[in-house]
């Protein structure tokens, strides 16, 4: 619950600078999108997982973002390191979710 806390009070992170971060930024917009199925069973009990593998485009997400900040100069260093966290925070939030949901065996 921590997480999800964590997540619902942390601004989204800034976009950068160079094309390949603004690229980033917008993929991220689109997972932290997927992950709000989060909030319908935190607040309502409703637990319907997204139609897409979050955690499968988050991994590659953090990766890309991992090989843009070895390249960045300057404050889209900072930017990279910023978008990698949120997106690394996603996952954690997600994988807490589907095992919440996930039915008893």
């Amino acid at each position: 619950m921590d997480a999800y806390i964590l997540w619902r009070n942390l601004p989204f992170p800034r976009s950068g600078l160079s094309k390949d971060l603004i690229l980033a930024h917008s993929d991220l917009a689109e997972a932290d999108e997927y992950v709000t199925t989060v909030i319908r069973y935190v607040e309502r009990g409703i637990f319907k997982p997204a139609p897409v593998d979050v955690l499968m485009m988050l991994q590659a997400l953090m990766q890309r973002i991992d090989r843009i900040g070895d390249t960045a100069s300057g404050g889209d260093q900072a930017v990279a390191r910023s978008q990698h966290a949120y997106a690394a925070l996603l996952d954690l939030v997600y994988r807490q979710f589907l095992e919440a949901g996930r039915p008893l065996q």
